[in-house]
């Protein structure tokens, strides 16, 4: 009787000395600035939506709107191309491949739209400072989908269907700009968030992390990491860049912006974004992990400890929205004909 009652203790003050680490490594990690995606909808809502935007048939028509190659110039690429819902919001190459098969002049990598809109800044150089912004851009820009705004406006007014669905949208007589289409996709990539057991461990499951993701998370913090990739998005604001040495895998010329900052990416879903960093010359989280160390933090961070934040960088892979493809509207007599010049 004596043993048992002494084993139940010995499990009981483990127990809660395992309750009390676990306690103590989420304040550790709101400490350092790490915030979880809420776990109430509405509370993510007033996150992500302010102004009440995000009705239901605005956010099809954004969709529609994502998936739509006929917002190119070629009315071959959309914004799915380069952002591509099925790999991780990504196209998986170094890159990005626009109009004309032209790569991007600066070797930039296209980052992941999933959870964009938790960023503080959009773009690499951070020019753009919400979702809404920086949808106009890519659909304008000439190594992109190089439509003129005139183009894309016309092209989405000759389809009734479109004409239809902005009434439906918006109400009755909406003037369709180019900038209401922006805005549109827009509310349809706002609903590409990804709640993951990272943000299940932060929000009060101490069950959601295996003990290595856990020992991963601390290693993450203790090594500085999170003072770059933190708030709800683990990233995503403008950070200097080779701050204690030189990227070693330069290819490319962006500096980043006038100030030599640069966004750090999102690390939400990171084990499924490959290539990595601004110019994608990285194809292996642990070499990304150990040339951040070095480039940012000024540290040889050893093999198992890279080990270590690899595992942690596991458990900030979430659950995608499940995204039914939608069929398009056809095109009509007054729709523009595709142009390859």
């Amino acid at each position: 009787m004596r043993i048992l009652t002494s084993v139940l203790t010995v499990s009981a003050v483990a127990s809660v000395m395992f309750a009390m680490d676990d306690t103590a490594l989420i304040k550790k990690a709101k400490d350092a600035g790490l915030e979880a995606i809420p776990s109430d909808t509405k509370v993510l809502m007033k996150k992500i939506d302010p102004k009440g935007e995000m009705t239901k048939e605005r956010i099809e028509l954004g969709k529609m709107l994502y998936f739509e190659p006929r917002l190119s110039k070629s009315s071959l690429i959309s914004c799915n191309t380069c952002h591509n819902l099925s790999i991780g919001g990504v196209d998986g190459i170094s890159a990005a491949i626009g109009h004309k098969w032209t790569a991007n002049p600066h070797n930039l990598n296209s980052p992941t739209v999933y959870n964009a809109v938790l960023n503080k800044a959009q773009f690499w150089d951070g020019r753009s400072p919400h979702l809404a912004d920086q949808a106009q851009g890519p659909i304008q820009a000439g190594p992109e989908m190089a439509a003129p705004k005139e183009l894309a406006v016309e092209r989405i007014t000759s389809m009734p269907e479109y004409v239809a669905m902005f009434d439906k949208a918006y109400g009755k007589g909406t003037k369709i700009t180019f900038e209401k289409i922006a805005d549109t996709i827009a509310i349809f990539e706002k609903t590409l968030v990804t709640p993951s057991p990272f943000d299940a461990y932060l929000n009060g499951n101490k069950k959601a992390l295996t003990k290595e993701q856990k020992e991963g998370m601390a290693t993450f913090i203790d090594k500085g990491c999170a003072s770059c990739h933190n708030s709800m998005a683990v990233g995503g604001s403008m950070q200097p860049f080779e701050v204690t040495a030189k990227y070693k895998f330069a290819k490319g010329d962006f500096k980043g912006d006038k100030n030599g900052m640069v966004k750090a990416p999102t690390l939400r879903n990171v084990t499924e974004t490959a290539p990595y960093f601004h110019n994608g010359q990285v194809w292996d989280l642990k070499t990304a992990i150990k040339e951040m160390g070095s480039v940012q933090l000024g540290l040889n961070i050893s093999d198992t400890d890279a080990d270590k934040i690899e595992t942690f960088l596991t458990s900030l892979t979430g659950k995608k929205p499940v995204i039914i493809y939608p069929m398009l509207p056809p095109s009509t007599a007054k729709t523009p004909v595709p142009l390859a010049d």
